[in-house]
């Protein structure tokens, strides 16, 4: 498997299967297991050509390095993430009767960390992860391997001008909140229960100045230890989920 990378758990190997079937190599799944959830996964395999092959539960612990709920898709290193353009992200946005809801990444060039907002912002419910086209990791084998399946299910739409994007949103109604240390409300005492984008930068610098001015507001995660900041990934996690609470309050 050294040209490829691994999808790990039943909803993502799906979404794998059902979004881009012919990036799929080879299904693994748990031998003996006949329930319902993976009897699907065998016929969209079938239906789309993909082979399976069945091994023990050791096996693919062995072969997972997360959580693989009896299935391991094997992927194409080299297989294209959702994405969208600026035009198609707009017009999903206007169709959103719950509100939009995006996470807007500022010069996050470690894949880690990108991997670990995608997990995030599919967890969350988030519509797309939005990136520059500049100073921007893209999505590769390690952002993926991190995501364990959200690059599949997660759009990412890469632009050109950021600030520009941001006032596009803003003319389409989208409230923008960005995360910044030394902003004076916190993110748990704004309302972020329209339509919002969050916006957060990179742990050495934060936001982009002019970025910073583009924010309807700006908001901060109380700390009250002796670290000043949190890691882009944990930061993303607690703001989004804090947009979540609210919606569901």
């Amino acid at each position: 498997m050294n040209d490829s990378l691994q999808v790990y758990g039943l909803h993502a190997a799906g979404e794998m299967l059902a979004r881009n079937p012919s990036a799929v190599k080879e299904l693994l799944l748990q031998r003996g297991r006949t329930d319902r959830r993976l009897n699907s996964l065998r016929e969209a395999a079938a239906q789309n050509g993909v082979p399976c092959r069945e091994l023990d539960r050791r096996e693919l612990d062995a072969l997972a390095s997360g959580r693989h709920q009896g299935v391991i898709a094997v992927v194409s290193d080299d297989a294209p993430a959702p994405s969208l353009d600026e035009r198609g992200l707009l017009e999903l946005l206007a169709s959103r009767e719950a509100g939009a809801f995006l996470l807007i990444l500022d010069s996050i060039t470690d894949p880690h960390n990108l991997g670990a907002c995608l997990r995030s912002a599919d967890a969350a419910g988030v519509d797309a992860v939005v990136i520059p086209a500049n100073k921007s990791v893209r999505v590769n084998a390690t952002v993926r391997k991190i995501a364990s399946g959200a690059a599949e299910t997660v759009p990412v739409v890469t632009v050109t001008n950021l600030a520009r994007f941001l006032d596009r949103l803003k003319q389409a109604g989208i409230w923008i909140a960005g995360a910044a240390e030394d902003a004076p409300t916190a993110v748990f005492d704004q309302d972020l229960t329209g339509p919002i984008a969050l916006v957060l930068g990179s742990e050495g610098k934060g936001i982009r100045r002019l970025l910073r001015e583009k924010c309807d507001y700006l908001v901060a995660i109380p700390m009250s230890g002796s670290i000043s900041s949190l890691n882009v990934s944990v930061a993303a996690g607690i703001c989004l989920f804090e947009v979540v609470r609210q919606r569901r309050i």
